[in-house]
């Protein structure tokens, strides 16, 4: 690590943008440096008014809270060069009008942007916003499609939603083993959103309906966490 933060001081005085933004992430984490807000602005500064994406995305965190309109001016930057986090992340702002004026149809598009870059986050926003009809038509297929990448990606909420639309048959076959299935997972990554669902799913299903769900809930977590 010191031989890379030399070559990226070295660099970064020079005037290379991702050696500028390299070295301010190190200052913004104490990643190899000691923690310096004044010092890893300069130069998380430098680098995204260069043009370097990740510099911007960067800048945007360390403003986000004291900052949050100029935060989502960066992000703005670096999502309109495609970087996907920063997609997520001002989706999330204009979903809820976070800094910005509040605009769900951008926020819908930007979520689906990260989405179909990968962010789990905006995959699990995305279905909802699609459950929810927020900046676009209701589409209940696509709002399970999401959930499902989402929830297969990891994240918690997503699963819970999943195992709801599969109890409730909501842009899906009903289908109460499985959503008990995903029901567990939501409940292994600590998902507040089963409350409501869990035991009535639960005490729907005969005996052997239940192992099966819980064997797969249990093979579900191994795959997906």
């Amino acid at each position: 690590m010191p031989e890379a933060l030399a070559i990226w001081t070295s660099l970064a005085k020079a005037g290379v943008a991702r050696a500028q933004t390299n070295l301010g992430a190190c200052l913004a984490t104490g990643n190899g440096l000691p923690v310096d807000p004044r010092a890893a602005r300069h130069w998380l500064q430098l680098g995204a008014e260069a043009g370097d994406a990740l510099g911007q995305r960067n800048l945007a965190t360390l403003l986000a809270r004291e900052n949050p309109a100029e935060a989502a001016a960066w992000y703005s930057q670096a999502a309109q060069q495609g970087d996907a986090p920063s997609q997520d992340q001002l989706s999330r702002m204009k979903l809820a009008g976070d800094g910005v004026t509040q605009d769900l149809a951008e926020a819908r598009r930007l979520a689906e942007q990260a989405a179909r870059q990968g962010v789990a986050a905006a995959c699990s926003r995305l279905g909802t916003m699609c459950h929810e009809a927020q900046g676009g038509p209701r589409d209940p297929a696509q709002a399970v499609h999401w959930w499902r990448v989402a929830a297969e990606a990891g994240d918690a909420d997503a699963a819970a939603r999943l195992g709801a639309a599969l109890h409730m048959g909501q842009g899906i076959a009903a289908d109460q083993v499985e959503a008990l299935a995903w029901l567990i997972v939501g409940a292994s990554r600590h998902s507040i959103l089963i409350r409501p669902f869990f035991s009535r799913v639960e005490a729907g299903l005969t005996d052997p309906e239940r192992d099966r769900a819980r064997k797969l809930g249990a093979s579900l977590t191994d795959r997906h966490g």
